[in-house]
């Protein structure tokens, strides 16, 4: 029985579901996932008709409103862009920096990517993924690998940085996380992220970025995502452009050279930037400009190709 006075709807029916800020997101674009967890949707429209979707991806603990500058470039050409936090991350639902499965990450960015086909049919559709958003786009084009025009990648994660990923520290971390899932390994520096002194300090002071403990859990997902790019990579088949900092500490530069000799892909792309770090859309403003560069160049390029073929 239940006690006198207590409501016996759901509790998320009586009070509307708020963001881990605490904004209702009836107030806010969003999509519920097939779990029903709540995701913050973000759009960036052309002021004309869009020619083409680009979905972003963004990186590990991090949020896709940090995409804003690439975004408008893009719209700029006449793209419709559109990102979601994921899941555990920004204004999304989830505990953060937790995933049961990185399958979820794909998951979800597919049924984000077919709501936008759908109210946008015919659209060429591209994938621009950073960091770990590089390994959640790769393994979504390994789903559907007919289905996209290309695939931009910013210093991807395709193979496991050679600190962390030791064979001992990845056994000990596979006991960790039978015992202690949520222990903390340490923290992303934001130093090593990017040379830009400004970009270092905003994303320091980024409230919707996690500044916390990367968890031995999340660690886990990371290195099984890691295991099956590895073995999908070599199905790939569609045009890619990979840009990439030979110092980058967060995602070894090897995994892109590693992708460039496994992809079946007769266009793909590598430019190596030989100073820069990790985030090349948020780095030194030469760096910056001419990351952007190459992708408006080499997105409409494709967009073109794309344009004709479809009209022969």
């Amino acid at each position: 029985m239940k006690p006198a006075g207590q409501s016996s709807r759901m509790p998320e029916e009586s009070s509307p579901r708020k963001t881990p800020q605490n904004v209702p997101y009836q107030d806010l674009p969003h999509l519920v996932n097939a779990d029903g967890q709540h995701l913050f949707c973000r759009y960036w429209k052309p002021a004309a008709t869009p020619r083409g979707l680009v979905f972003i991806a963004h990186g590990a603990g991090e949020h896709c409103c940090r995409y804003d500058d690439l975004a408008q470039m893009l719209t700029g050409n006449n793209f419709l862009v559109f990102a979601h936090d994921h899941v555990g991350h920004g204004q999304s639902e989830g505990d953060r920096m937790v995933v049961s499965d990185f399958h979820v990450f794909v998951r979800d960015c597919l049924q984000h990517i077919d709501l936008m086909k759908k109210d946008h049919p015919g659209l060429p559709v591209f994938l621009l993924g950073h960091s770990m958003g590089g390994a959640i786009a790769i393994l979504t084009a390994c789903e559907r690998p007919t289905e996209f025009t290309g695939m931009v990648l910013i210093s991807p994660l395709v193979v496991a940085s050679p600190d962390v990923a030791t064979p001992i520290k990845i056994f000990a971390a596979k006991v960790l996380n039978l015992v202690l899932p949520n222990l903390s390994l340490g923290t992303i520096d934001p130093c090593v992220v990017t040379r830009n002194k400004i970009e270092v300090d905003s994303y320091a002071s980024d409230p919707l970025v996690y500044h916390g403990g990367m968890k031995v859990s999340f660690v886990i997902q990371l290195i099984n995502a890691i295991a099956k790019i590895q073995r999908s990579i070599s199905k790939l088949t569609l045009p890619i452009l990979v840009l990439h900092g030979s110092p980058d500490k967060l995602c070894d530069i090897k995994g892109s050279y590693l992708l460039m000799d496994t992809v079946s892909s007769q266009d793909k792309t590598l430019k190596v930037y030989d100073e820069a770090y990790h985030a090349l859309h948020k780095e030194l403003p030469e760096v910056t400009t001419s990351v952007f560069t190459e992708i408006q160049t080499w997105i409409l390029q494709k967009l073109s190709a794309a344009e004709e073929a479809h009209h022969s």
